[in-house]
């Protein structure tokens, strides 16, 4: 085996270690994408979900952004400096000039097609983000591939549903987040159905069925914000996801 293709096998090992020297730095900064979803599940993951593995992808306090660059650097990787310059306040991306790897920061919120306030949970326990943001970053996506709807299968599939515990799905913190922001609300009941008609048809795990289901009830019951309602109104007509910029990544 090559070093290069070696150095991408142990990403997963390689993302837990940046983690572990974060908290040692006291820096506010936690995994997402599909090796967050691999190491959350541990033995709950089903061998059927897993791919390669291109990139790390964390989030990071808006404060922590200079701290985990010099500890990257410390660790081998190497700034997309033009990259950094323009988008630094919000997003930063770092290179393994071993191997086609990267590291892909998002600073202080995760935003692509939407912008998830999820900075909230970087003090909750584990190398990763709590199931139910890890479910929301792949959910905000308007135009899910296969490799997004891999990812959700293998959460929703092989995690319990309740409030209240990081490592399960958790209904209402989602339902509170969408019901105040109509665009997102939207995004997600879209792709729900779509994964639900999925697992009906046979084409994704029946046991997600709990958990799309319980997600679905959950935002369809909580109150909606004012402006929730009034952007409703306008509903298609009108753009309501973002366009995000493309990245050379396989998160």
């Amino acid at each position: 085996m090559t070093e290069s293709g070696s150095f991408l096998d142990r990403l997963p090992d390689e993302g837990r270690g940046v983690i572990a020297d974060a908290d040692a730095r006291g820096l506010k900064v936690r995994l997402l994408g599909g090796i967050a979803i691999k190491l959350l599940l541990g033995d709950r993951f089903d061998p059927a979900f897993e791919r390669p593995y291109g990139d790390i992808d964390v989030l990071c306090g808006r404060k922590d952004g200079r701290g985990l660059e010099e500890l990257l650097a410390a660790r081998g990787w190497e700034p997309a400096k033009e990259f950094n310059a323009l988008n630094g306040a919000r997003r930063l991306l770092f290179h393994d000039p071993r191997s086609s790897a990267q590291v892909d920061v998002f600073v202080g919120e995760f935003s692509m097609c939407h912008a998830l306030p999820l900075a909230d949970s970087l003090g909750r326990p584990g190398p990763t983000l709590p199931a139910i943001d890890l479910v929301m970053t792949k959910l905000q996506i308007v135009e899910l591939n296969a490799k997004d709807r891999s990812d959700l299968y293998a959460l929703l599939s092989g995690s319990d549903v309740g409030d209240g515990d990081h490592a399960a799905i958790e209904p209402r913190r989602m339902a509170e987040l969408t019901s105040r922001d109509w665009g997102l609300h939207h995004t997600f009941e879209l792709n729900l159905a779509k994964l639900r008609d999925d697992v009906a048809a046979g084409g994704g795990p029946a046991g997600a069925a709990v958990a799309i289901d319980a997600l679905i009830e959950a935002m369809e019951a909580e109150p909606k914000s004012r402006g929730w309602k009034m952007r409703a109104r306008v509903g298609e007509r009108k753009r309501w996801y973002e366009l995000p910029e493309e990245v050379d990544r396989e998160g």
